[in-house]
């Protein structure tokens, strides 16, 4: 490594600790959600109704769990750093979330130990590790150095439509948190409980701030993860979208999206935007890395 490369900010170890140890937690949810959407009643912290619910959820555990796993692992914290904000407020929100309904988890002799355990664990997670990572983060912004110049400066069209998309998810996360009922019956595509409402809503907010960081950084090489995440996030939402028209299992039983309702559609189309917006992204991120 040169003179000057040392001397660009580097990702400190405890940040790099707290992403894997995050990324592994996520991913633990993100596989139970997503391939046991109809047994939250015994596998997760809360019930999740209906089970669509819960794989997007679990689509989106996932997909955090690419950006933290990838964030982590690099040197530079200029290519780190993409997802401490979206993680740190979407770790927030979700704890706030937690307490507004805390009667709805899985506390107490009715549910099982292992089903009890899990839910402590979830409730302790989401207290500690947003104060972790802020403290972390502030560590970090301590840290001296400089931080290297932009390498692959991104197209303004890219740059765009990334903004177009985080004001959207971030406009719409924030209506779901704060109104949840409300805003699920005007613009959700299947039916919403307020604490379903507001774990979406945080995830949206999470997402969205995600892909406005992206077209603030306007650099190829440091949003690689940030974009692979964007593509596997859309791509496991489509892929959860399709199993519940399809499946024809007990947890299935419902119709969940009606296809007749516009936004179904409009839902698919915004999907179909971040599948092809992050695969974009992630094809010309490797391709000026070579």
């Amino acid at each position: 490594m040169s003179s000057q490369s040392q001397s660009y900010v580097q990702t400190t170890v405890g940040m790099k600790w707290l992403l894997y140890i995050a990324s592994a937690l996520v991913l633990l949810i993100g596989l139970t959600l997503f391939l046991f959407p109809g047994r939250t009643d015994t596998l997760f912290s809360w019930t999740v109704n209906p089970p669509l619910t819960a794989a997007f959820l679990g689509a989106a555990y996932l997909a955090a769990f690419v950006l933290e796993f990838l964030s982590a692992r690099e040197v530079l914290w200029s290519r780190a750093r993409l997802a401490v904000p979206a993680v740190l407020l979407f770790t927030l929100l979700t704890l706030v979330a937690t307490l507004l309904h805390i009667d709805k988890f899985h506390f107490g002799p009715a549910f099982s130990l292992f089903t009890q355990a899990g839910t402590w664990v979830w409730l302790l997670v989401y207290a500690i590790v947003p104060v972790a990572m802020l403290v972390l983060l502030v560590l970090q912004l301590r840290v001296p150095g400089i931080v290297p110049p932009r390498a692959a400066p991104m197209p303004g069209w890219i740059r765009l439509v990334f903004a177009i998309q985080s004001a959207v998810m971030v406009l719409l996360g924030i209506a779901l948190f704060v109104a949840p009922a409300v805003t699920a019956e005007v613009f959700w595509p299947w039916q919403l409980s307020a604490l379903t409402g507001r774990a979406i809503g945080a995830w949206l907010i999470g997402v969205g701030v995600a892909a406005g960081h992206i077209a603030w950084e306007n650099d190829w090489p440091r949003v690689r993860a940030g974009t692979l995440s964007l593509a596997v996030f859309a791509g496991l939402e489509l892929v959860a979208l399709a199993r519940s028209a399809l499946a024809r299992s007990p947890a299935y039983e419902q119709p969940v999206v009606g296809w007749g309702d516009p936004r179904a559609w409009i839902y698919l189309l915004v999907l179909l935007s971040l599948l092809a917006a992050g695969t974009y992204g992630w094809w010309a991120a490797r391709q000026a890395a070579r």
